[in-house]
């Protein structure tokens, strides 16, 4: 079968974590390769997610590898037999790879955590506020790709939303007050913002400015938690596009990070109150 040429964010996924497994059993390719009767270059190709592994063959890999992690076994398991075509395919070759693998990772996730220092994060962003933060990139962005874009993350919402994902969102005062698109447009998303915060499986807590220090990253971060914890997925926006991650020290780190934030961060009824009071300080001065 011949190999995929852009494996998914979820294939490289569970690509990875062959590797992984393979690696704490102490195993070279090529001793892993033997064990599975294969070549060296098929376990490459499978742990770089460019060939499929059945479920079946999954759990010989597992035997091989001594994994006695049923849990991580059955979830990545799951991966396979989950397919699927998926709401955010029909973009594919219309928006930039990054857009769709945020989808996906929201997708399949168990619980999101943001942290946004900047901007408003993408899930709980306006029309209006959403195509100002794309309207402000050099080179400008066509308008038909602005619109679509827009029209991308909108559904994101509506995808999370309706799948009822527990979603705890963390905001900074200065992504509070940072104006895309100017007052009116920012007033109205921190009124949505509020409102958002009612409903249920929403969480939503502010940092204010007079804390003794600035906590986690300066980046803009989301923590998707799996079914197992193994499986989980860091997501950070960059000036030069989207990473993630998924290495053991990278998760437990940010994890530290958001326990932290639950710490500093105001509880939600005295957050709702902040983000209002800075809605009237913005409709005061434009109204």
């Amino acid at each position: 079968m011949p190999g995929r040429h852009n494996p998914t964010l979820r294939q490289r996924r569970l690509g990875a974590e062959l590797r992984r497994m393979r690696e704490q059993a102490g195993l070279g390719g090529s001793e892993l390769a033997r064990a599975l009767g294969v070549s060296p270059a098929q376990v490459t190709q499978l742990e770089n997610g460019k060939s499929s592994v059945s479920a079946d063959r999954l759990r010989t890999i597992a035997a091989a590898c001594k994994c006695t992690n049923e849990p991580l076994i059955d979830a990545l398991a799951d991966f396979i037999t989950s397919r699927g075509k998926s709401w955010w395919e029909e973009y594919r070759e219309v928006l930039p790879t990054d857009f769709l693998e945020v989808a996906e990772m929201e997708a399949h996730a168990d619980r999101l955590y943001t942290w946004a220092t900047t901007y408003i994060p993408g899930l709980q962003q306006t029309e209006a506020y959403a195509s100002a933060v794309f309207s402000r990139i050099t080179p400008p962005v066509p308008q038909h790709d602005l619109e679509v874009r827009t029209a991308f993350r909108i559904q994101r919402q509506h995808a999370v939303r309706g799948n009822g994902i527990p979603y705890v969102s963390f905001i900074h005062e200065a992504a509070l007050r940072m104006q895309f698109g100017g007052p009116k447009v920012l007033a109205d998303q921190l009124d949505s913002l509020a409102e958002d915060s009612e409903k249920q499986a929403v969480s939503v807590r502010v940092v204010p400015f007079d804390l003794d220090t600035f906590p986690g990253a300066g980046e803009n971060l989301m923590f998707a938690e799996a079914s197992v914890s193994e499986l989980a997925t860091l997501q950070m926006d960059t000036a030069l596009g989207v990473l993630f991650f998924d290495a053991p020290a990278d998760l437990a780190s940010h994890r530290a990070t958001f326990s932290r934030l639950g710490s500093l961060a105001l509880p939600d009824d005295e957050s709702r109150k902040f983000i209002r009071s800075i809605r009237d300080e913005l409709r005061n001065r434009y109204e």
